[in-house]
């Protein structure tokens, strides 16, 4: 592999390795705020804030891990490995980093539709109707003594 060719993969790695585990961090302290950008975006998870912190929250270990792929492959990559060995860790690391990201995102998108399904089911107290619409309806929202 070309030393120019090894050290932009090695910098890509390490790029995304951080973006990674910096998601990965954020989700696991529910720091992350709904966006588009980053973190598990499906329709179920933005679809309220508890399940996007839900889902970003089950999602972190796995985008960890990625992140750890991603970091170690690109550190691998800057020690400059032997030609064959510079190629199977490249490959090692596009695989692993992809499905552990993926695993990670499937995990929280099923946790989203969980947390969603579970607030649906919650019962509501005897005339409420989910949303209070003024000031003088939010007593009978309010579970009773």
């Amino acid at each position: 592999m070309p030393t120019t060719l090894r050290l932009v993969l090695a910098v890509l790695f390490l790029l995304a390795g951080i973006a990674l585990v910096a998601v990965a961090v954020l989700g696991a302290r529910s720091r992350l705020r709904r966006n588009g950008w980053i973190g598990v975006r499906t329709a179920a998870t933005l679809d309220s804030a508890p399940a996007w912190v839900s889902a970003n929250r089950v999602a972190a270990p796995p985008l960890g891990a990625a992140g750890a792929v991603a970091l170690l492959a690109g550190l691998t990559l800057v020690a400059g490995p032997a030609p064959v060995l510079a190629w199977i860790v490249t490959g090692v690391g596009v695989v692993g980093s992809l499905v552990l990201t993926g695993i990670g995102g499937a995990l929280g998108d099923r946790a989203a539709q969980l947390e969603t399904a579970s607030r649906a089911e919650a019962p509501q107290p005897a005339g409420c109707a989910g949303t209070c619409a003024g000031c003088d309806l939010v007593a009978g929202c309010r579970p009773q003594p």
